[in-house]
Parts: structure tokens; sequence; C-alpha cells
């Protein structure tokens, strides 16, 4: 960097403009384009922002329906396909996938968002990021980090504790970092525990570069640094979009309040990337039909057919059908805010069914409309099935705030009723970002369909699952309540006075729904088909787990296979998603389903030693259909990791006696006669820590407990000279059938 003088440093760790870094000597300008699902290129004209002028471009389902996919390699395909046209529209860095965890349903922005899981939201945020980079463009992974909820984004603090974090919100970051090595992270608006995520060197150097090795570029979301030489210090390279202060940067190297080559360190960055993305694909343009072709078919990967009372879906061919619903006509595709993409085309659902007899029954601003509903009921009493499309109206969710309820616009739930009354089969098709709620207008219909936000070819998509020319294959990526207030971040979300705390810690999701056996409308993994699958042989042992899926029913199908591992006690979630396989399989086919199981995967965040911990005990493989679909499990045991936490001063009676070390070396000065002989007494005994004995006549003095203590000091590995260097599972066996 001697080549540049200190105010080219600093200009290039800003932008030049609002979509395009800052070229300096043989430096390009590189250009960045919002695209989580779709490019949003902006125009030469249009608002600064480009959020109504953008360039055509494929709309793809966004993230709520493409998680629901657990489809790694489509979501690959997707990543290729954005890659594409990124390269035709002259795009170096496109900004996505998002992949913060859905800890409320309530958050405006959970349509760009994979699922309430990290294991799920890792797996696809990293196939979209080796997609787009596959061509040379560089991918963002965003909002790094703990960026949940849309209230107050820039200013509030989420209070979350080390745990948490560790097991929760960061998982998915790191998976991506690790496996994907993406090209460039964007750091979050908001404050984590106090301090600004632009500005939290914990979380851009210590966590994100030297514990995970992440090699690439850090940029700010667009407006989220409020202090440029706090944010560089910490890890920030690239200020996005430019405010003027390049100045600042200059002063404080020459002042001495900040290092040269902590500036110098952001502009290799900077330079590093310009590097990397220059080999990128170029291409004049793109296939538009092969691209809608797959948007369509990631669609109908991604709807999750909720229920399917009496196998009323797939329509049967020759029965009196009619549409209901706006949304049937003029579709809701994908949420708002600076991922909005202008479609390359747009289908609808009413047309490619054919344009069956059809009634808007409602307004889409939401507001009632009497004749409307009565021209709809009238329209349903001629038809054997009615398909009532119903769904959120685009104000109501969006980046930039959160939603208040979950509940659908009440002229649709009144309207559904009225169908109901006149018409014997229903089937409701669902259009949101967000979940919302079902349980209080379900019974009115034979089947739902939950279609998500399913992009520009999102119309065909249902009709070819309506039909049955495709069987339904999506999941759910996140729980469906029966009521918001059993979401387990309730009381405490969206926080105020600029702080929110995540008083929930990692019970998120079905963690929390399992775990506390609350009923749910549908859970975690739950969607069914138009076939059965049987699950059996389970096999599981310390090389991982395996298990046999057969297609028992009558037509092609996709299974997803659901490895979860499950604990007892110990403050651990009732069982967590560690792997899961989406298979498809002709009638009568079957094929064996292989994961593997590694120390990671039955670790939990110790906070004393600020690493991961293998604990020694049982635990259980359950393999299913969903987190409450368990249709095999196996009982396993591991004997940890080996570790065992220093004894001290400090430690408690029970985690001497605990060690085998300690142990052996306390019960040398201990009086066995002085134990309490009333159990009661002996437990709580166990708690009180070793120096707090001196006083009790056991035998334990201050200089006893001091001589304990440096004894262990000089042999630190007394008590692990027979635990094994690394965990491993014990106790291989069959797997038993679930009732």
């Amino acid at each position: 960097m001697t080549d540049l003088s200190l105010e080219e440093k600093a200009s290039l760790t800003s932008g030049g403009d609002t979509w395009h870094t800052t070229a300096v000597g043989d430096v390009p300008a590189l250009t960045l384009s919002d695209g989580p699902h779709g490019l949003r290129r902006q125009k030469r004209t249009g608002d600064a922002l480009g959020l109504n002028d953008s360039e055509p471009a494929t709309c793809f389902p966004p993230a709520v329906a493409l998680g629901s996919s657990w489809d790694a390699p489509l979501a690959r395909r997707v990543g290729q396909a954005l890659a594409r046209e990124a390269c035709a529209l002259g795009v170096d860095v496109l900004l996505g996938p998002g992949v913060n965890i859905k800890r409320s349903p309530l958050c405006g922005r959970n349509f760009e968002y994979f699922s309430e899981d990290p294991h799920l939201t890792g797996v696809m945020g990293a196939a979209v990021v080796t997609g787009i980079q596959s061509l040379g463009v560089g991918a963002s992974v965003k909002h790094f980090a703990v960026n949940n909820q849309e209230t107050d984004r820039m200013r509030v603090s989420a209070e979350v504790d080390e745990r948490t974090l560790r097991e929760i919100y960061l998982p998915a970051f790191e998976h991506i970092v690790r496996e994907a090595r993406p090209y460039t992270v964007m750091c979050s608006y908001n404050r984590i525990n106090g301090v600004h995520a632009s500005q939290n060197r914990w979380l851009l150097t210590e966590v994100l570069r030297e514990e995970w090795g992440f090699d690439g570029l850090v940029v700010s979301d667009w407006g989220a640094v409020n202090d440029r030489v706090a944010a560089l210090e910490a890890g920030l390279d690239l200020e996005m979009p430019p405010t003027g202060t390049d100045e600042q940067i200059v002063r404080a190297v020459r002042e001495g309040r900040l290092a040269e080559k902590a500036l110098d360190r952001a502009v290799e960055r900077v330079v590093g990337l310009a590097r990397r993305v220059e080999g990128r694909a170029r291409f004049a343009d793109w296939d538009v039909d092969a691209h809608h072709e797959l948007a369509r078919e990631a669609a109908r990967a991604s709807a999750v057919l909720l229920k399917n009372d009496d196998e009323v879906l797939p329509l049967r061919p020759g029965r009196r059908v009619c549409v209901i619903g706006e949304l049937a006509r003029t579709p809701r595709y994908q949420g708002g805010g600076s991922s909005h993409v202008v479609p390359t085309r747009l289908d609808n659902a009413w047309q490619a069914l054919g344009e069956p007899a059809f009634a808007g029954g409602y307004r889409l601003d939401g507001e009632q409309d009497d004749e409307l509903a009565r021209q709809a009921v009238a329209v349903a009493a001629e038809a054997e099935v009615a398909l009532v499309f119903l769904g959120l109206p685009e104000p109501a969710e969006s980046e930039g705030f959160d939603r208040t309820a979950i509940d659908l616009p009440e002229p649709q739930i009144s309207l559904l009723r009225a169908v109901a009354e006149v018409c014997e089969k229903v089937v409701v098709v669902l259009s949101n970002g967000g979940v919302v709620s079902v349980a209080e207008w379900q019974d009115c219909a034979a089947a739902v369909l939950e279609g998500w936000l399913l992009g520009q070819a999102g119309g065909s998509a249902v009709a070819d699952l309506l039909t049955g020319a495709h069987s339904p294959s999506g999941r759910l990526a996140e729980t469906i309540p029966l009521r918001l207030a059993d979401v387990p971040s309730y009381l405490h979300f969206p926080g105020e006075d600029g702080r929110v705390v995540y008083g929930e810690g990692r019970y998120v999701g079905y963690r929390y729904y399992d775990t506390a056996d609350v009923e749910v409308a549908y859970p975690f993994g739950h969607g069914l088909t138009y076939t059965r699958f049987e699950y059996t042989d389970l096999k599981a042992d310390e090389r991982g787990v395996e298990v046999t899926v057969t297609n028992t029913g009558e037509r092609f199908a996709h299974e997803v296979v659901q490895l979860y591992v499950a604990f007892d006690g110990n403050h651990r979630p009732r069982r967590e998603l560690r792997g899961f396989a989406k298979v498809g399989l002709e009638p009568g086919r079957s094929e064996r389903v292989r994961f593997t199981l590694t120390p990671r995967d039955l670790a939990r965040w110790s906070v004393s030693r600020h690493d991961w911990q293998v604990d020694a005990g049982a635990f259980t493989v359950e393999v299913g259909a969903s987190s409450r679909d368990i249709r095999l499990r196996a009982e396993l045991s591991t004997p940890g990791d080996g570790h065992r936490a220093p004894l001290g001063r400090m430690s408690t009676l029970g985690e001497w006696l605990a060690h085998p070390a300690g142990s052996r070396a306390l019960r040398q000065v201990i009086d066995p006669g002085a134990a309490p002989a009333d159990p009661a007494l002996m437990r709580m005994a166990l708690g009180v820590p070793l120096a707090k004995f001196a006083t009790f006549g056991v035998g334990l003095s201050t200089e006893v407990v001091d001589s304990l203590v440096a004894a262990l000091a000089e042999d630190p590995g007394a008590g692990d000279l027979a635990q094994p260097a690394g965990a491993r599972l014990d106790g291989a066996g069959e797997g038993d059938p679930v009732d």
C-alpha cells in the first residue's frame, strides 16, 4: 500500500456512490446490488435506492419459500442463476443471502430469511452462496448479527447471552463462512449487548476472522456506520454508501488515534475483493425462459401442504372448480423493501388453472367490501370445490417495520366461512411472507396449501400442485403456533427503551415448543404430499446414522428425512436438527439415507470455557418427518470430550467429588464421619464452595483448601488421563419404531 496516499487509502474504505465502491489507480470501482432472490440493479433514472425502478430480472422465491424446500442442491442452482443474471447486468457483488434466525413471526423481514433453525439456515445459505460465487460473483451474507426485528433496527440493542449467541444466532453464519467462503459479510444496523455491530471488534475480528477464518471483506449495511474510525478499527472494511467522512480516517491516522496498519488491512481487503471478482464470467444476457422455469420448479418445491382431509387434493378431473380471492389473479409473490425485484414476467394461479369461474371476494387493501363477498359466495355455491386464495396485503409486511399480529384480515376470514357454508369442499391457498395463524379458520377448509411468497412463477407452480401435475414437497422451516401468545419471544419482542431482551434464550421455535410440550398448529418440519413413506432399519453408531425410506404410495414424490439429536435434562432443548436429506422416490422404491454425526453435533457452548463442550452421557438419535413425527430412534451415549473444568477454592464440594483427582485428594483430608447423615443436608453441602467449609469444622481449613488447589494445579491433567481426546459415540444399536 506504499504507493497510495493516506487520502486514497481512506477513500477506498468508503463507497463512490450508492451502489459502487471507489476507484483508485488500478483498483476499479465495483458494482454492488441487492439480490437475495433476484437482482435489483438500479436504472440510471429513478429514486436514490432504485426501489421502484430497477432492471427486470427473474424474481425467484424469497428465502421464506426456498427455505421450506429443504433442498440445498436446488438452492445452489438458484444461486447460479442469480450469478448469471448478475454477470449480464454488470454486478460484482450480490447482497445476499439473508440468514438471520426467525425469532418471532412478527419480524417484518422474515420473508428474506430461511428458518427458525440455525442448521437448516446455514445449509441453505451456504448452498446459495456457493451457487452465486460459482461464476466469480461475490455474495454478501447478511445481516451480521442478531438482526431479528425491524422495529428500531438502527439503534436497538439485542441483549443476548453468550450461549444463545453461539447456539442459535451465530452458527448459520459460521457454517457459511467455513463451508462456502463468502467474498463478503454485511454487518447489521443494530447493537449487540450495547455495541453497534459495525464497530464490534469481538464480532467482526475475534469471532469472524480469528476464530472462523473469514478471509473476505466486511461491508456495512447501507447507513449502518456511526463512527468511521471505531468501525474500521473494529474490522469493518467498507462503508456503504459514502458519507463524506474520509477525512475523519485521515485525521485519526495523522493524530495517532488510528494505526495506519489498521487502515492498510481494510484497503488490502477492498483490493482483494476487486481481484477476486475481476475474473467473474461475462455474459450479455441470460435465458429468460429457462430461469422462469427454474423459478417455477423452486416454487413447486417450496409450497407446504399443511392438511388434506379426504384427499381433496389433487383435484379430480371433471369436478366443478371455482377460484375465489383476488390474490389468485393479482398475486403477492415477494416482500417489500430493498429486496423488491421487477420481474421478467408474472404468472397468476387463476390463469394457470385455465381461468375457471372466478370472484375476487375481497379488496387487497384489507378493507371490507360486502358486494365482492356476496358475488364470491354466489360463485362458490355453484362449484363442487372452491379454491380460496387468502393472504396478507402487501402493506402488512415489509422491511422497515414489524407486524403486530399474525392474523389474516378479518374480511378474508369472514369470506372463507361464508364460502364453506355453500360449498362442500374448500381448499385454502395462502400467500404470506411471515407465518399467519390458521387455528381459528382451518376447520372451514378440507385442505390448506401454505404458498408463502413464491416469486414470479408462483402462480403456475401452485396450479401444478393443485392439479397433481406435481406432488407438494415443501416442509415447514418454522413452527406455526396456535396463537401469538404461545411464541417464546412474545413477552420480550420488540423491546423498549432501545433494548430488546432475548429472554427466551436458546428456546427459539421448536426448541421451545417441543421442550415445553406446547401444542402447536403445525410443527417444524411438517408437510404432506400425495403419497406415503415408511422408515425402516435405522442403524446408529459412532460412524453416523442411516435409515431406509420407502415410497409405499402410488405416486412419485419427495420426502424430507430429518435427523434430530435429543437430550433429556441438562438444560438443553428437547431435540435439535442435525441433518436432513430430500429424496425423490417412485412408488415401491426405497433409498438408504445416511447422515454423519460429529462431536459438534453433540456439543453445547460452555460459557466457562468459551468453547464447545461435549458432555458425557446418554442421548437419542431421532429420525422422522417433522420434529413431532419421529418414526425411529436409537439410544446412544458418549464419554464426552474429556474436558473437566479446573478446580479452585470456589468450586463446590459436588464439583470436587465429581472430579477423579479432586475426589481422591479430598477424601484424604476429610473425616468420613463428618459427612451429613441426612440426605437433604448432604445435597445442600454438595452445592457449597469448598472455601466456605473453613468454619464448619470438617477439616477443611483455608490452608487445607489452598494446598488442595495447589496440588491439582501442579498436575492439572490428573483427572483426565483415562478420558478420550475427542468425543465418540457408544451404545451402537438398531432403532426402535415410534408409536
